[in-house]
């Protein structure tokens, strides 16, 4: 049996060592505990259910909400349970453990041509058990969708230790219960650590596409550029066979500036707005430029500057370049935390023809709140934007989210959602009764009970106290 004190620590440089993620927090755990098999998980877990003590798991802690920190018992970091398990070509999936990284994964599935779907952009860095409990996406998801569809079955262990496998079902039709009883694996993506621990996971994968394009297209405008992804989204939507887009992203004026910094040089000096779009293509297949070139014409585009990424080094290089964004302005942030400030970055969404609207409407809400104009970037071909605001002192920080609180009321009476990637966790809970209503709220609690009912699991994500 493991030794479970050999496991959990209170050495202070490593509590400092697991008490920030990119959400801007700083949460010093009174412990933190670092298993290295599925075993070892499940000791820890009995220990913390028999003395009641709250358990945070943490996989690469990339959170943007605070999901994966505590100031509350101990973080339980999966970060040693790294594996890729196998892959299985014939019945298109793989199983990893819960620390393994996603672009590791992904490797691995290619080495077989097969393709793993979600993909946020940071996923050197995030693993296999956030992805899940954060039902993650990124670029790609206005195709694939976000993580949820791609999880086959699951291994969680439970609050006290006790551990279930649960799968998709396999039925074409089933009456008994109704859709959420049916498919327990969708009690656990999204879950955000407060219903159990992932030990192991079986995802699904997808042929490879034989060729990727990807376009950088520079506007002078954000009202261009937005209504030239629309009108791509809207294309692929009625099944024009020339432009067929598997992700459709927008950076503005701000969010440009840092991803040119990124590639040096004096490219596309006049614009203010850029879209960065990819397409693929299967066996004899191939992109249809002409017509990207001319629905990008159409709207505005800066011919002379845009850019084609062909070829895996340079869709790479596109990649980093937008990763540049949200990496740069969290490193921004950090200088102002001494003084009380922060981060403060939002993921709500709205139908994406609406997205112009919504974004001039922040941008209104922020100068009312004397809150400077946020840097605005992401997924604008699913209504989806990250916007990232820097607090540089706690009077400020007050301001700030009283304009995100704002903005998202906004939002939500525009049909959209306070949420669309990231998840609650504590930085988002205060908000989460604007999107549902008391009846969800109360079947939310009911199964946690069910699940966790001494309530140690990840205490403070998602519910507010």
């Amino acid at each position: 049996m493991p030794d479970t004190d050999r496991l959990v620590t209170t050495d202070l440089d490593v509590r400092t060592a697991f008490a920030a993620d990119a959400s801007g927090l700083y949460l010093v755990p009174e412990a933190v505990a670092r298993p290295t098999s599925a075993a070892e998980v499940v000791e820890i877990l009995k220990d913390a259910s028999s003395t009641r003590t709250p358990v945070t798991p943490a996989g690469a802690q990339t959170s943007y909400v605070g999901g994966s920190i505590t100031d509350r018992g101990l973080v339980l970091s999966l970060r040693a349970l790294d594996r890729v398990l196998d892959v299985d070509p014939t019945a298109r999936v793989v199983r990893a453990e819960p620390g393994a990284l996603l672009g590791d994964v992904k490797r691995a599935a290619a080495a077989h041509g097969l393709l793993l779907a979600p993909d946020p952009t940071s996923e050197e860095e995030s693993s296999v058990g956030g992805a899940i409990v954060c039902n993650s996406s990124g670029a790609r998801s206005l195709k694939y969708g976000a993580t949820r569809p791609h999880v086959a079955a699951l291994t969680v262990a439970l609050a006290d230790g006790r551990v279930i496998e649960v799968r998709r079902p396999a039925l074409e039709k089933n009456t008994a219960g109704p859709p959420f009883v049916q498919d327990p694996v969708d009690w656990f993506v999204g879950s955000e650590g407060t219903l159990g621990v992932v030990l192991a996971a079986e995802l699904r994968l997808l042929p490879l596409p034989t060729t990727v394009t990807g376009l950088g297209v520079p506007f002078r405008t954000a009202k261009d550029a937005l209504a030239f992804i629309a009108a791509a989204r809207a294309a692929r939507d009625h099944g024009d066979a020339g432009v067929q887009p598997r992700c459709l992203e927008y950076l503005d004026a701000k969010a440009f500036r840092i991803a040119r910094e990124f590639v040096g040089g004096t490219w596309a000096q006049d614009a203010s707005a850029y879209a960065y779009v990819e397409e693929e293509a299967f066996d004899d297949g191939a992109v249809d430029l002409d017509a990207w070139l001319a629905l990008a014409e159409g709207h505005g585009a800066l011919g002379d500057d845009i850019q084609v990424f062909e070829g895996e080094q340079n869709l790479r290089e596109a990649r980093r370049m937008r990763h540049a964004v949200p990496a740069t302005l969290n490193e921004r942030a950090v200088k102002y935390r001494a003084a009380g400030g922060r981060k403060v970055s939002t993921d709500w969404a709205v139908p994406y023809p609406r997205l112009h609207e919504a974004l001039v409407a922040s941008d209104e809400i922020a100068a009312a709140h004397g809150v400077e104009i946020a840097a605005t970037f992401g997924h604008a071909g699913n209504g989806h934007p990250h916007q990232h605001y820097h607090a540089r002192d706690a009077e400020e920080l007050v301001r700030m989210e009283h304009a995100v609180e704002a903005t998202l009321r906004h939002v939500v009476t525009m049909g959209g959602t306070v949420s669309a990637e990231h998840g609650i966790g504590k930085v988002k809970r205060q908000w989460l009764a604007m999107q549902l209503g008391d009846t969800q709220l109360a079947v939310m609690r009911a199964v946690k009970r069910e699940l966790d009912p001494l309530g140690i699991l990840s205490p403070g994500n998602v519910f507010a106290p």
